[in-house]
């Protein structure tokens, strides 16, 4: 199950300890194998490796099976955030499976970003989960009245929208790039944590801080009501009272989980974030973006052609941070640039999702083999 908000820190510090044992292991792991990666540029497409890496989300059920369903935020045909609670529960709106996706590239690795939607974060309840928030929120407004230990915006119950998801980091081993990449490293995002992980080892029992994989994809587990991401321990129910239905990658099929048993998997689409949400987040505040940040100027290192590397300032400014809610707690579901973790937060604002290969360099303390120069890079041209 994933855990609680008391014991999030001893579970974080569990998870950091069992990647560094993996990373420093002398016959496994990253570090030995990032040494022999020196290929070129990928001839794949974002798409091709996006598939490549897809996971297999188990997705856990709760009481309201359809704020559990994974989709696209346009699910019921429009890009307006501030109705989607109510029209999760109107069955005219089917909820098919897409994940939003983005690709970014090194010499040494790939890095692919899968965010996930649900109409709802229920947390609490379908009825007392957003009354609840309401209370939380008013007491805000009144000055801390309901809530002296100002806490409250990170424990809300229930809001409109939710987004949560993945990095999934893979090792280019020679040869044919793509096909023989291997997952190195993966992280989820579970309620403003991001809890980190690394393939587990044939032959033993899987410890916390692994991953199983099926061939190059993940899998993960999505808890139910608040949506929060894992790895996925077989044979448990990780908080799943009501079951768990299982979404996979299947030659870009978006199913319907109400069209299909209890047993069978569900196949999920894919949908390019920078041509979906991104466009939108550039408009402000909005009927999708409810909030909105300035991100600033990134400044990024970018492998031209020939091999000459080029120091790049791209400029991203103001844009939509957190996506229109009212159901619940207002605006507090974020997209991919807006995830961070609450323990992390002196770093600049959105540099997990746009900068990743920095972000995981950091975070690995790994060596000069660690590539951070972007041979593919969705803001750079």
């Amino acid at each position: 199950m994933i855990a609680p908000l008391s014991s999030a820190r001893f579970l974080f510090a569990t998870i950091s300890a069992s990647v560094a044992l993996f990373l420093c292991h002398p016959a496994t792991g990253f570090a030995q194998a990032a040494r022999t990666a020196t290929t070129p540029r990928a001839t794949a497409t974002d798409q091709e490796i996006a598939v490549r890496f897809a996971p297999l989300f188990y997705q856990g059920l709760g009481d309201d099976a359809r704020g559990d369903y994974l989709t696209n935020f346009d699910f019921d045909g429009d890009w307006r955030g501030d109705n989607n609670w109510q029209h999760a529960a109107d069955s005219r709106f089917l909820l098919k499976a897409y994940v939003y996706y983005a690709v970014c590239e090194t010499r040494t690795h790939f890095f692919v970003h899968y965010a996930i939607f649900h109409p709802r974060d229920y947390k609490g309840g379908r009825v007392g989960g957003t009354i609840w928030s309401e209370i939380i929120r008013e007491g805000t407004k009144q000055g801390g009245k309901y809530d002296p230990t100002g806490l409250a915006r990170e424990v809300t119950l229930a809001h409109e929208n939710d987004m949560e998801g993945c990095l999934v980091v893979a090792e280019k081993r020679g040869g044919d790039e793509l096909r023989e990449a291997r997952v190195v490293y993966v992280e989820t995002l579970s309620h403003n944590r991001f809890l980190r992980y690394v393939p587990e080892r044939e032959g033993r029992a899987r410890r916390s801080g692994e991953v199983s994989i099926d061939g190059q994809r993940p899998r993960l587990y999505v808890e139910p009501k608040g949506h929060g991401i894992e790895a996925y321990r077989a044979g448990t129910k990780q908080g799943a009272k009501q079951g768990v239905r299982l979404y996979v990658y299947d030659a870009g099929q978006a199913g319907n989980p109400e069209s299909s048993t209890a047993e069978e998997s569900v196949s999920y689409a894919l949908l390019p974030i920078y041509t979906t949400l991104w466009p939108r987040a550039q408009r402000g505040v909005n009927e999708t973006f409810g909030a909105a940040r300035d991100y600033g100027t990134l400044n990024l290192r970018i492998e031209q052609a020939g091999g000459r590397i080029q120091k790049q300032r791209v400029q991203v400014g103001k844009i939509g941070s957190a996506f229109l809610g009212a159901a619940g707690s207002a605006n507090r579901a974020r997209p991919p640039w807006g995830w961070f973790d609450r323990g992390d937060r002196h770093q600049p604002p959105g540099e997990w999702f746009f900068d990743p290969a920095a972000t995981v360099k950091r975070r690995l303390r790994a060596g000069d083999q660690f590539a951070t120069v972007y041979v593919r890079h969705p803001l750079v041209k």
